[in-house]
């Protein structure tokens, strides 16, 4: 067969550096997805519903982001058809785009003479499928003709891939998909991300102010993960001698263990006691939203110098001295023109005091099952493997407890939307061949179970943590906590194991003294594994200091 407008695409995508593609076809996107029959050297990863496969290439994108910190953005591309397969996959990109994570999904659309109401009827149209990403996705870009096509993918992936990174959106009517492709191949499609460079007056007065501070603190955020600044970070901070305390998002940017990391106990009010008593505090990569400002509580009584890739960030909560910029080059420049301090030992000792109050309060509520639990299922992964967890209590305790140095660790806390574990997990997958470990409850463990096909079908090294506690754990403490009884909250749910063998996935159900080495077990496996912890764990109770 002659070559098509699908043909087209799939041959900019190549170009543009795509070398996995994430699709579920449908009737509009025939033509995509014969083009991509014709691309051997082009990975096709399916999914059973669309809202997975989203989850999928944002699970695939953040694997490889900041692995290189000098490389190109590795912009991960999803194809779906039109109407309801496009529509379901809004919740992931919500996700991706609170989450900073360079998606490009291209959806098909009805013949190009129905768009903007020419023509009615047609199956799976909306009036204005495009007007539903808007508010979403970074960009939207609707292809009309086969000459088209290159420009916007191009310009579509080099928005995903420019400071902040996130989502784009590219629309391609079914008839130029399937028409015959008048345009010869294309090989040379380049995109060029602007650099985000910090202006160096803004520079200089950030280092005027450290460096006249008495109580310097960093607050490192997800910023500085997906621009790889973890050196950056490490030296700006021993520099300075300044503590550093983390984000949920930015788990692992900084070594866990360091004399100067007071880790990430952000739900913490002596954290948010000990960020808001710095006389300045150097925010990196994060707009202190709800999790980061212990739900806006957080209130600074120095100066603030916010350091943020999204413009409409920058001073959204807290006056602050804010510099548009990446946090890996506002690092590095920051780094050239701060004066080093002795290390005299005072800063550690806040950081190790921090800590201490840390431990002092969860060793007063009774939770030493649930601190048992995540040190076993952490000591159970070999060096290196990430892992991805769903909305789910042990994934509450993940966001603050968790040790990411080896075991990169990445979450839905972006829109906080369920299902994201398992379909997170077998994107990271994709990209580095496993082990990749998947949290769930059993409430969000049902949204993506058919995934375990996908699994299965595709060879994925995942294997899925589910915590059956009979319910949505997390909804039942708010309920409860806020009126004294739950309602909607309590769940029938299948066999997880029997429903796992049926795919023809191994599976264990484990328990709270075995779950360190029925996890370890499973993870040594090659392929898909399930591992099923029945176990009723319960939040740890955050402290109220305030004044």
């Amino acid at each position: 067969m002659s070559r098509i407008g699908g043909d087209l695409v799939v041959e900019t995508l190549r170009a543009l550096g795509a070398d996995t593609v994430f699709g579920l076809p449908g009737q509009h996107a025939l033509g995509l997805f014969e083009a991509l029959r014709r691309a051997p050297d082009l990975r096709l990863i399916g999914s059973r519903v669309e809202n997975n496969l989203a989850f999928a290439a944002d699970g695939h994108a953040r694997a490889r982001l900041g692995a290189d910190p000098h490389g190109p953005v590795p912009v991960t591309p999803m194809i779906v058809s039109t109407g309801p397969g496009a529509l379901l996959t809004l919740a992931s990109l919500q996700e991706s785009r609170a989450a900073s994570v360079p998606v490009l999904g291209i959806s098909s659309q009805i013949p190009a003479a129905g768009l903007g109401g020419g023509r009615h009827g047609y199956l799976h149209e909306l009036p204005d499928q495009s007007a539903s990403f808007r508010e979403v996705v970074k960009s939207v870009h609707v292809v009309r003709t086969a000459s088209q096509i290159p420009t916007a993918l191009r310009a579509a992936w080099e928005a995903a891939a420019t400071a902040p990174f996130g989502p784009v959106w590219v629309e391609i009517p079914q008839d130029v998909l399937l028409a015959p492709a008048a345009l010869p191949p294309i090989t040379s499609a380049t995109a060029a991300p602007a650099p985000l460079a910090p202006l160096p007056e803004l520079i200089a007065e950030a280092a005027r102010l450290l460096d006249a501070a008495e109580n310097p603190v960093i607050l490192a955020g997800g910023g500085v993960a997906r621009a790889g600044a973890h050196a950056e970070l490490v030296a700006c901070a021993e520099k300075l001698r300044a503590p550093v305390l983390s984000t949920f998002g930015a788990k692992g940017v900084f070594g866990w263990d360091h004399p100067l990391s007071g880790q990430s106990w952000l739900e913490d009010w002596h954290s948010t006691e000990f960020l808001a008593d710095a006389d300045v505090l150097l925010v990196l990569g994060s707009g202190l939203g709800e999790l980061t400002s212990n739900y806006h509580r957080f209130a600074p009584r120095g100066r603030m110098i916010q350091v943020e890739a999204d413009v409409g960030k920058l001073e959204a909560n807290h006056p602050a001295l804010g510099i548009h910029a990446d946090a890996r080059r506002a690092l590095a420049a920051l780094t050239g023109e701060v004066t080093a301090r002795p290390a005299d030992g005072r800063a550690e000792a806040k950081v190790a005091a921090l800590l201490d109050r840390v431990r002092t309060r969860l060793d007063g509520q009774d939770l030493a099952l649930e601190r048992r639990v995540l040190a076993d299922v952490r000591a159970a992964l070999p060096e290196g493997t990430p892992s991805f967890w769903d909305m789910t209590i042990l994934g509450y305790w993940a966001w603050s407890a968790w040790n990411a140095d080896g075991a990169p660790m990445h979450t839905a806390q972006g829109a906080g939307g369920l299902g994201y574990g398992l379909p997170g997990a077998l994107g990271a997958a994709a990209a580095t061949g496993g082990p990749v470990l998947a949290v769930s409850g059993d409430g969000g463990a049902m949204y993506g179970l058919g995934e375990l096909a996908t699994a299965v079908q595709h060879g994925l090294n995942v294997t899925w943590l589910i915590v059956d506690d009979g319910g949505y754990g997390i909804l039942r403490e708010y309920l409860t906590g806020a009126f004294g009884e739950t309602t909607s909250t309590e769940l029938a749910r299948p066999d997880f194991v029997a429903l796992a063998k049926a795919f023809g996935v191994p599976a264990t159900l484990s328990t709270v003294d075995t779950i360190g080495a029925d996890l370890a077990a499973a993870l040594r496996e090659p392929g898909p594994n399930v591992v099923v912890l029945p176990a009723l764990l319960r939040m740890f109770a955050p402290t109220h200091l305030e004044h």
